[in-house]
């Protein structure tokens, strides 16, 4: 049954989940500049108010992943 065993846990290892191990909540998705490239987790940004790119000063747009991955990537 080792195979068996070993298998099973590498599948189990391998399957996608919502829980990335973030001690501070689940994502919802991350702020955008799209024209810098630059992106900010949502966890990372305090208030309710979009933040500005770091590099360019611009309001960041807010965007979702279509997935149920809980990943804005």
């Amino acid at each position: 049954m080792g195979l068996i065993d070993t298998i099973t846990e590498t599948l189990q290892a391998s399957s996608s989940s919502t829980n990335r191990g973030d001690e501070r909540g689940e994502s919802k998705g991350a702020y955008w500049c799209h024209d810098c490239e630059e992106r900010r987790l949502d966890l990372d940004v305090e208030g309710d108010e979009p933040p500005a790119c770091p590099a360019c000063g611009e309001a960041m747009t807010f965007e979702r992943s279509p997935g149920s991955t809980g990943c804005a990537c």
